[in-house]
């Protein structure tokens, strides 16, 4: 099965009819996530063996992209529950089994989020804010967890906190557990429908079964944080480039219909407008490459190993697409007239959530910060 027969040209089209009104109300994605669900599109990254799909990283890169070619938010929002998936996925690639029964809830229905954005903490998954306080086998977790996409929805959290001797602990929180409080605050710019609302941890239970793993504080190679950072980024930069081609495709259609009372002639035959819908295809084929191989890099993990370039591919990547993204959407609504600036206007939508990908990890900076100290060594 491929991105196309999963997602249909009918399915596509009945998302795309609901975006807007998700946007204006600023209301989640049911509906979407619904039909979504009945199409197996949850299970895409679990291997057959388990049950599902069997799609690739690489497959499910493409199907993301098309997704958000027809609403940016509902791609954004079920990224997160793809990422998680791409964890156990990841982790299975290298023949580890300790997160397979992710795949066994995956089947059976339940919906995964992703718990580690925190306010202020620029280190992201090599720190944490939070705190995790031993509790018998487990641990007991506190701290505010912030862009908790698909809020209304998930079954288990995917979280990180800092222990007392200074390591960090991965696992998974159970939605029914006492001291977790989801705050409605999802009022944005853009990405509206993926109702990442923050949320605060008072002292809650991380049994033992759910622990994913240890690591140091700091950057490290530890398969599970590989296997978050990774899809994280290329997802990102899938969801991001699906807008960028969303909105070269309406630039082309909106000036090949709107004609110039001067020139009496589309206004696609006039040169700069040409030279500036072709700037945005080929930004966003460039960006498109870039995760095409990226993506089938990770496929192909045990065949092939960047070693300690690896995270800073994976962030050059979701920069790049999302750069890409943000300047093509740009160019679109450059090119196609005063009435993009009305609210009823889609480029005005793809603009205002092409945006939420400055915000979201690694940003500019960091990318920069890193390719600087791994070519010219840290700054003492």
């Amino acid at each position: 099965m491929t991105a196309e027969q999963l997602l249909t040209d009918d399915l596509l089209q009945r998302i795309r009819g609901r975006a807007a009104g998700y946007d204006e109300r600023n209301e989640f994605f049911t509906e979407d996530l619904a039909e979504l669900r009945d199409a197996g599109y949850l299970r895409m990254l679990v291997p057959e063996e388990f049950g599902g799909l069997g799609f690739s990283l690489q497959e499910v890169s493409r199907a993301q992209r098309r997704l958000a070619q027809a609403a940016p938010a509902t791609a954004l929002g079920i990224n997160m529950h793809h990422v998680i998936v791409a964890v156990a996925y990841t982790m299975w690639l290298r023949g580890t089994d300790s997160l397979n029964w992710v795949f066994d809830a995956v089947v059976k229905g339940e919906i995964f989020a992703f718990g580690i954005s925190e306010a202020g903490n620029d280190a992201v998954l090599f720190d944490s804010a939070s705190t995790a306080t031993p509790d018998g086998d487990g641990y007991r977790i506190s701290g505010t967890k912030i862009f908790t996409s698909l809020s209304p929805v998930w079954d288990k959290l995917l979280v990180h906190a800092r222990t007392p001797d200074d390591q960090l602990v991965f696992g998974f929180l159970e939605r029914g557990a006492e001291g977790i409080d989801v705050k409605d605050d999802w009022d944005t710019l853009g990405m509206r429908a993926s109702q990442s609302n923050t949320t605060k941890l008072d002292e809650v239970v991380l049994r033992p079964e759910h622990i994913g793993t240890h690591t140091p504080i700091g950057p490290n190679p530890d398969p599970l944080v590989f296997g978050i950072f990774g899809p994280f980024e290329l997802l990102l930069a899938s969801v991001y480039a699906g807008i960028g081609e969303r909105a070269v495709a309406l630039a082309a259609e909106i000036t090949t219909s709107r004609m110039s009372r001067v020139k009496q002639a589309p206004y696609s035959l006039d040169p700069d407008i040409r030279w500036q819908i072709a700037s945005a295809g080929i930004l966003m084929d460039q960006a498109v490459l870039q995760i095409e191989k990226l993506t089938e890099d990770v496929d192909r993990l045990g065949e092939i190993d960047h070693g300690g370039k690896w995270f800073l591919y994976f962030s050059n990547v979701k920069n790049a697409a999302t750069e890409a993204a943000k300047d093509a959407v740009e160019l679109a609504i450059r090119t196609c007239g005063g009435a993009q600036y009305f609210r009823s206007s889609e480029l005005q939508r793809l603009y205002r959530d092409v945006l939420a990908g400055l915000y979201q990890p690694s940003d500019n900076e960091s990318l920069h910060s890193a390719y600087a100290k791994a070519l010219l060594g840290a700054v003492e």
